[in-house]
């Protein structure tokens, strides 16, 4: 869920959680080799293990009495993402969630062109978690651990529009940002899903992932508000992403702002130069 841009042509993002994190030198223009095939492998296993553990913890709750609570689902959430980041952080960048892939991409930190690779691998991972779900609690206990709005779908589209976004900013700022510590990023993205998921839980279930709203659909075939969990994460993704990069630049005179043509350009140089 969270990267660091290296200083190469490819512009591609990498989150180095640890001084001693690997370099990729793969070159960017060929999609299928030996480097990206385990990036793909790292995204499908980091999604299935984070959709298993939290939507796990969801059917626990609802079988035993909420014996898990609001609190420990949240902290199930937050726990996941955090070791997933530090996991494999350093190998795929650990998106699990197409809204985060989709908004770098248009913010020119990950290619174009791998975005339909990555996103099948977060609704693969996601679907085999909610598949392992099922035949592990069946019966009685095989309980929707998907998202359903509690409300309206406008209340539904507006929460997770500004929780993605706070948590795209949050990533933007601690994985991307080169003044930021990168080695607490896991700690700060995964304590920000656990914030999300307390207060926004009961209202959506607090996905800010279309991938983890898609797994339990396409198993459970319920997809009552479904374009809300498509729809909102994205938008929210993409507006933080480019929010962030809007204020990351206000340490420099406007006029050596507006001497690019983008701000991409502009952030681009200022990378390579560190």
């Amino acid at each position: 869920m969270a990267e660091r841009l290296e200083a190469n042509r490819t512009h591609e993002v990498v989150l180095n959680v640890g001084k001693d994190a690997p370099k990729s030198r793969e070159d960017s223009n060929t999609l299928i080799s030996l480097p990206f095939l385990q990036k793909l492998v790292a995204e499908v296993l980091g999604t299935y293990f984070l959709i298993f553990a939290g939507c796990f913890s969801v059917v626990v709750n609802k079988n035993n009495d909420n014996v898990v609570t609001l609190p420990g689902i949240s902290i199930v959430w937050g726990l996941a993402v955090m070791v997933l980041v530090y996991s494999v952080g350093h190998i795929s960048g650990a998106h699990f969630n197409p809204a985060v892939t989709i908004a770098f991409a248009t913010t020119g930190r990950f290619p174009w062109k791998q975005v339909p690779a990555y996103v099948s691998a977060h609704v693969l991972g996601s679907t085999l978690a909610s598949g392992t779900l099922r035949l592990i609690f069946m019966g009685k206990e095989d309980q929707f651990a998907g998202t359903l709005p509690q409300g309206s779908n406008l209340q539904a589209f507006v929460v997770e529009f500004i929780i993605t976004f706070y948590l795209m900013f949050i990533i933007s700022g601690v994985a991307t940002d080169n003044r930021a510590i990168g080695e607490l990023a896991g700690i700060a993205v995964g304590a920000t899903v656990l914030l999300n998921v307390i207060f926004a839980g009961p209202i959506t279930g607090a996905s800010m992932n279309p991938a983890r709203s898609i797994g339990p659909a396409f198993v459970h075939h319920e997809y009552r508000g479904i374009w809300v969990y498509l729809v909102a994460p994205v938008m929210g993704a993409v507006a933080g992403a480019w929010v962030y990069n809007i204020i990351r630049f206000t340490d420099k005179p406007l006029r050596e702002i507006t001497k690019s043509s983008s701000f991409l350009r502009e952030e681009g140089r200022e990378c390579a130069s560190n």
